[in-house]
């Protein structure tokens, strides 16, 4: 079938009425086995444009968001059966990520191929959480997920050496001959009692990273170019730049009394690198300023500021940053179904990473049904700028009158206080599945994940951090997963933020291992001047400031 729109003037022979107002003509051709039926059908301008017809909506679909998913190395292949990975030929840079959060525990290898800068995902291995072992006797438990599974030192530390050894041997790769780089974070802050306190997580993890035969020097910035690996060298500009802390253009918040404001702040900065390296594979201009948001279990994220392209310093401020409850609000909607673990049990045991489930929704009495538990849903949940006499947020562990005095809006999301309200939330997953079937739970949790972060940009918003040129990114399964994407970049387009919203807004998956392998470059001055991702949208690159600067 064929769809032709034309304009046609008030003199041509095929006109509307006898107003004789301009017209757009719609020809629509059917095929019928060897015969074509064509159908015009005329309707003035100014329906046209202020009432759109039945055929304009099915004809004109909603534009698409860019959904970026990590994409494999590409293979050099010579002839029938030799092919070659890429990375074995040509200079890469390979970094692990090694990320422990609340649901699960991930080391992803990613490969920078360093004449290109495109960043491909070599190998994954990703492991539950709640299964990590049991304390042993004579071992203190010092943290503990958000489920409520006790973590010790030695048991982080083991299952981060396991993870690390079995996603090298997987990939058919040597951790001290092949591996460049470690980047390690994690979301498990619950037990924290401030933020300064994930230091000693990231030990932890450290101490893996070890055991499984990481050299130390792979896990800090090198001395000078003349340290750094042979074949990173002719790509290294580190006897020209200093690192100064900036990643991805971007300098992290500092507070007045120089503690970070919420404990996942490095989350928040590998999630908005990620999302910056992953906008490369699209149109999307994804520099600063920009908002970047991880819906991960927990939320983090940041926000940037416009940068003065007449100044000295080429670096974007940290002007926000995300806190507090994301996965964690379906986890706890799907808790309550009675189908996964009442305790540890997760969205992800249901509905799997990308959770699409077939069914019918578009009844006006199945929409209504779905709006309904959504607003439930919401009624428990709330969107603000974290009050300045609360040090725990969401569960996460903040210094609110600190991000105030330093004029950072700290945006969080928490079911009730710290968590209060997710049994009760629990209990509508549970009506759900007794009263209706998994499409419409499916369908409940998309749209309340959606309307989360529509309320956190609304937040945005209000602070007037929303600029013509910023652009929004997502990473996390609770933001990228199922149909989540549509109805955010929906949202979006409702509230008129921007001329071209599409090109505006990205999703990025694996933005965590994205923004480690980015990390790993900005700590190596392993930049690509010819395709920068720090600088501002539509900018040059700022390498040229940045060794003037260290002149």
């Amino acid at each position: 079938m064929e769809h032709r729109t034309d304009n046609f003037d008030k003199n041509a022979d095929l006109t509307y009425s006898s107003d004789s107002e301009r017209c757009h003509i719609y020809r629509y051709t059917f095929d019928l086995s060897d015969t074509q039926i064509e159908t015009y059908i005329a309707n003035p301008e100014s329906q046209v444009f202020m009432n759109p017809g039945i055929f304009d909506k099915f004809f004109k679909p909603l534009p698409k968001p860019y959904i970026v998913e990590s994409p494999p190395p590409p293979l050099i292949v010579r002839g029938p059966g030799m092919e070659h990975r890429e990375y074995d030929e040509k200079p890469y840079f390979i970094v692990a990520s090694v990320e422990m959060g609340n649901t699960t525990t991930k080391c992803i290898l990613t490969g920078v191929n360093l004449e290109t800068g495109m960043c491909y995902v070599i190998n994954k291995t990703v492991s539950m959480s709640r299964d990590v072992r049991r304390p042993l006797p004579g071992e203190e438990v010092f943290g503990r997920t958000l489920d409520g599974t006790e973590l010790t030192r030695e048991s982080v530390t083991e299952l981060v050496r396991d993870t690390l050894i079995k996603c090298h041997k997987d990939a058919k790769l040597d951790i001290k001959k092949d591996l460049d780089f470690v980047v390690r974070s994690t979301g498990v802050v619950a037990a924290m009692d401030s933020p300064d306190q994930v230091g000693d997580f990231i030990i932890a993890l450290a101490n893996g990273c070890l055991e499984a035969g990481v050299p130390p020097k792979k896990m800090t910035p090198p001395m000078s170019k003349m340290n750094q690996a042979q074949k990173l060298q002719p790509f290294s500009f580190a006897d020209r730049v200093n690192f100064t802390g900036a990643v991805a253009g971007v300098v992290p918040p500092q507070g007045t009394t120089g503690v970070e404001m919420v404990a996942n702040e490095m989350e928040g900065e590998l999630a908005m690198a990620g999302i910056k390296e992953g906008a490369k594979w699209t149109p999307v201009d994804f520099r600063n300023p920009c908002i970047s948001i991880d819906f991960g279990t927990t939320l983090d994220g940041r926000i940037t500021s416009p940068v003065d392209l007449k100044s000295t310093n080429p670096f974007s401020k940290t002007i926000g940053n995300f806190c507090g409850l994301a996965g964690a609000i379906p986890d706890a909607i799907v808790k309550g179904t009675g189908l996964v673990n009442e305790k540890n049990g997760t969205a992800l045991d249901i509905f799997g990473e990308k959770s699409r489930l077939s069914g019918s929704i578009g009844s006006k009495k199945i929409s209504d049904t779905v709006s309904s538990y959504v607003s439930r849903c919401h009624e428990l949940i709330s969107v603000e700028i974290v009050p300045k006499d609360r040090t725990r947020y969401g569960m996460v562990p903040v210094y609110a009158e600190v991000a105030i005095q330093s004029g950072v809006a700290l945006i969080g999301v928490d079911a009730g206080v710290n968590g209060s309200n997710l049994h009760a939330l629990g209990e509508i997953g549970k009506e759900i599945v007794t009263k209706h079937s998994m499409p419409i739970l499916n369908e409940v949790i998309d749209r309340v994940c959606a309307d989360m972060a529509l309320r956190m940009i609304d937040v945005v918003d209000q602070q007037n951090l929303i600029y013509p040129d910023t652009s929004i990114g997502f990473t996390g399964r609770a933001a990228i997963s199922g149909k989540k994407p549509e109805y955010i970049l929906q949202g979006i387009m409702d509230r008129k933020l921007f001329q071209k919203p599409v090109d505006h807004v990205v999703f990025v998956d694996d933005g965590l291992a994205r923004g480690a392998a980015l990390m790993g470059r900005c700590m190596n001055s392993l930049g690509k001047p010819d395709k920068p991702i720090g600088g501002v949208r539509g900018g040059k690159c700022i390498m040229s400031r940045r060794i003037a600067i260290g002149k």
